[in-house]
């Protein structure tokens, strides 16, 4: 299966090579439809405009990056997001979950967010929170990860005009392995 081949590396040296490809993946998964902050066609530069300060919070953190491989070449990337406040630090955001467009179907979606379910709770987090532009059937793949809907924000995404969507506000328990219902050690 494809999942197994990828390798993961959690808060690796942000070097200008890695922070370059993580801005063509982004590009890439932007112009591709996917919902990581930006609709078709993006460029780069914009993709720097987000990207930069972005780096700068894993960088100077308190945020951390996770990446995926096969071989050397870089296919998934998502951001754990510090709240930044003490009374959600049991919890954790998800931020800019990518994976490359090209290798859709290969299983290293659902294997990035099992990583992360791992590595949030050897953090100590009781919970992952991940949100979802409406309208692509991205709710139903975290659904299917253990994920349920908590809220909505009601045309709260602009993605053309006269396009609004919902976006979706979905949670998984960490205390629970949401894959298979059992009770976390």
């Amino acid at each position: 299966m494809g999942a197994v081949s990828l390798r993961f590396v959690l808060d690796p040296d942000l070097t200008p090579h890695l922070r370059g490809a993580i801005v063509d993946l982004w590009t890439d998964v932007s112009n591709a439809g996917g919902a990581v902050g930006f609709v078709p066609p993006v460029t780069a530069a914009d993709v720097r405009t987000i990207a930069d300060p972005t780096f700068a919070g894993i960088a100077e953190g308190p945020d951390r990056l996770l990446v995926g491989y096969v071989g050397d070449r870089l296919v998934a990337v998502l951001i754990f997001s510090d709240n930044r406040f003490p009374l959600k630090a049991h919890w954790c955001v998800l931020k800019r979950v990518m994976v490359h467009p090209d290798t859709q179907g290969t299983g290293y979606g659902a294997a990035l967010m099992r990583e992360a379910a791992r590595l949030g709770a050897e953090m100590g987090h009781e919970a992952l929170h991940v949100t979802v532009r409406d309208g692509l059937g991205l709710d139903g793949f975290y659904r299917r990860l253990g994920y349920r809907e908590i809220g909505r924000l009601p045309g709260a995404l602009r993605v053309a005009p006269g396009d609004d969507r919902d976006e979706i506000l979905m949670w998984l328990d960490l205390t629970a392995d949401g894959l298979t219902g059992q009770t976390a050690r």
